[in-house]
């Protein structure tokens, strides 16, 4: 990074780097699962919340890291805020992750003020990313989910090459027109020698259709996870900061998500 960047990524996060940080402190001993899809819009992180606090109410020691540096909603959907805690680990700076529903939590979103526009090019984005893994006391966790912006970009790039990936997990919508986007997030996982550990299709109903998820999944022959519908209980939740899984456990969008992670563990 030239040095004009440097100080940009400095600014924003308000958090002086280590220059002799580790490869990563995520323990090598946990599963890291990308959340990923080649399209927008099509609730990743609605799907990744869930499915975290799923895993967590199981015993698991469960970590989240937001890496949509453009658009973190994790925040939001958690019902957390402020900047996290700095500490001092082995003489290094780290940062504590933010904790709600059992799952430990990072995301830019805590580092830039409401409404900051996050205006980064690709390095200092990998620059980001790498902080994320390298200087988060995550501790002991069995899993690190990681929720993805939209594409095939820098990003997942960044991620692939910064830390081991136990699998990736394909969220689509049933229509054609995230299919054709997805099909590039699979090409993806092919690319960076990674196994889909499945496909989950969000938003099926009327309005949206139904089936276009498990076409995709036996196209490549990866497993099928689910289909999660369209309901207005997934945006309140989202809305509120208590993912629909917390608030109603046993009820049926709660039950699916169960199965979900049940399935990816």
């Amino acid at each position: 990074l030239t040095q004009e960047e440097k100080s940009a990524v400095m600014n924003v996060a308000r958090f002086n780097v280590s220059q002799n940080a580790p490869d990563t402190a995520v323990p090598s001993s946990t599963r890291c699962v990308l959340i990923a899809s080649g399209k927008g819009g099509v609730g990743k992180s609605t799907v990744s919340v869930n499915i975290a606090c799923a895993l967590a109410k199981t015993g698991a020691k469960v970590g989240l890291l937001d890496c949509d540096i453009y658009g973190p909603d994790i925040p939001m959907m958690m019902g957390l805020g402020g900047q996290p805690e700095q500490i001092t680990v082995d003489g290094k700076p780290r940062l504590v992750p933010k904790e709600a529903h059992g799952v430990k939590t990072m995301s830019v979103g805590y580092l830039i003020e409401d409404g900051q526009p996050v205006m980064w090019r690709g390095p200092m984005l990998h620059r980001a990313l790498e902080q994320f893994l390298q200087d988060v006391e995550w501790g002991e966790l069995d899993y690190l989910l990681i929720d993805m912006p939209p594409g095939t970009g820098d990003a997942q790039l960044s991620v692939a090459q910064l830390v081991p990936l136990t699998g990736i997990v394909v969220v689509t919508m049933p229509q054609e027109v995230s299919l054709t986007d997805v099909r590039r997030a699979m090409g993806m996982a092919v690319e960076v020698k990674t196994p889909v550990l499945g496909v989950i299709e969000n938003m099926t109903g009327e309005m949206f259709g139904k089936g276009g998820g498990e076409q995709i999944a036996n196209a490549f022959d990866a497993p099928f996870l689910g289909s999660v519908p369209l309901q207005v209980e997934l945006r309140k939740g989202g809305d509120a900061g208590v993912p629909t899984f917390v608030s109603e456990p046993d009820g049926p969008i709660g039950t699916m998500f169960s199965d979900i992670a049940g399935k990816i563990a």
